[in-house]
């Protein structure tokens, strides 16, 4: 980022930053705060969560820049971080994952994705606070570079972390997208607010695969996010049972999470479902083509999974499906032409 001196005398920033917080509300994000790039004890906490190899295969966690803002773009001074909605209404989440033939994914995955969204809705969020006060400094992120957003998002006053190290909101729970302006304005900055999980443990207990080893300790290695999304290998057995028929991602500690009865549904159309996928059946997904998966998918976070992932997860979810001859046939027509890891889960499924 190179300074640019801005178009007449320097801006009431004061005034500035009620004004960003506005502009952001008008252009539909629900809340923008801003924080300095001092990070505390959060670079500490990264490191030891590396260190005890939580982050699983994700090695990109480790990138230095990641904990050091100014690092990753000169000249920063302030981080603006937003918060948008994503919760689409009647969702029916819970049912979905009581049955067995459905298949179950993220929330936040059934729309467009949302790293398109919410990375446009910033690059119009810079050019009205340019509009404002001239050319200015300034880079936008979503989950899209080394950048320790849920910390920045705790600072700026947006929510506190849970013990899920999901960031829970008091008044609109933690169904939303984060999103970041690392800029060079001198802005004044946010209180963070008081954590309220207490002596809550519902998202502890919750967990499928007990990933979440201790309040504010999430192992990767056993997320169910993680295996079905970033993994590309064989799923260990002792944890595919308990996958059950989430085949991409996973909402269980947000949903048992009581601050989420506060949560909104997304005012935004971009989150909402596409393709019925909020509904639909594993024997159908399984049966789809390579072809059927990039059409269905496109424009979709689900396009992070590739298809043969994708059929691997769809594979483990019919190995805990009610008992269907039909899933049998379904099963042993793949197997032929499966690759290797395709093969062994629906070896385990079968």
């Amino acid at each position: 980022m190179t300074r640019i001196p801005l178009a007449g005398s320097a801006p009431d920033f004061g005034q500035l930053a009620a004004d960003i917080k506005t502009w952001g509300r008008e252009l539909g994000f629900q809340q923008v705060g801003i924080s300095d790039i001092d990070l505390g004890a959060h670079p500490a906490r990264l490191a030891e969560w590396i260190a005890r190899g939580f982050h699983a295969d994700m090695d990109f966690m480790a990138d230095p820049r990641r904990t050091q803002p100014a690092a990753l773009i000169p000249g920063t001074v302030r981080v603006i971080s937003v918060r948008m909605d994503y919760w689409p209404a009647d969702t029916h989440a819970p049912d979905i994952l009581r049955d067995g033939t459905r298949a179950y994914i993220a929330r936040y995955a059934l729309g467009r994705d949302y790293h398109r969204t919410v990375r446009q809705r910033l690059q119009k969020f810079a050019d009205r606070i340019e509009a404002a006060i001239g050319p200015f400094g300034y880079r936008a992120f979503t989950d899209s570079a080394p950048v320790l957003e849920k910390p920045f998002a705790e600072q700026a006053g947006l929510g506190w972390m849970g013990k899920h190290t999901v960031i829970i909101n008091r008044t609109a729970g933690s169904y939303f997208f984060l999103g970041e302006l690392f800029t060079d304005l001198p802005l004044p900055v946010d209180a963070p607010v008081t954590a309220h999980c207490g002596s809550c443990s519902a998202c502890i207990d919750i967990c499928p695969t007990q990933a979440i080893v201790a309040p504010y300790q999430l192992d990767a290695r056993k997320c169910i996010s993680w295996l079905t999304i970033e993994y590309e290998g064989v799923i260990p057995e002792p944890l595919r049972a308990p996958i059950g028929n989430r085949i991409f991602g996973c909402d269980d500690c947000q949903l048992v999470c009581p601050w989420n009865r506060y949560a909104r549904a997304t005012p935004e159309k971009d989150f909402l479902p596409r393709h019925a996928l909020d509904r639909a059946k594993l024997l159908d997904l399984f049966r789809w083509s390579e072809a059927d998966y990039l059409r269905a998918t496109e424009g979709m976070a689900l396009r992070r999974a590739l298809y043969p992932v994708f059929l691997r997860n769809v594979a483990i979810g019919l190995g805990n499906a009610p008992y269907d001859p039909a899933i049998i046939a379904a099963l042993e027509a793949r197997l032929p032409e499966a690759g290797e890891v395709l093969a062994e889960h629906i070896r385990w499924a079968l």
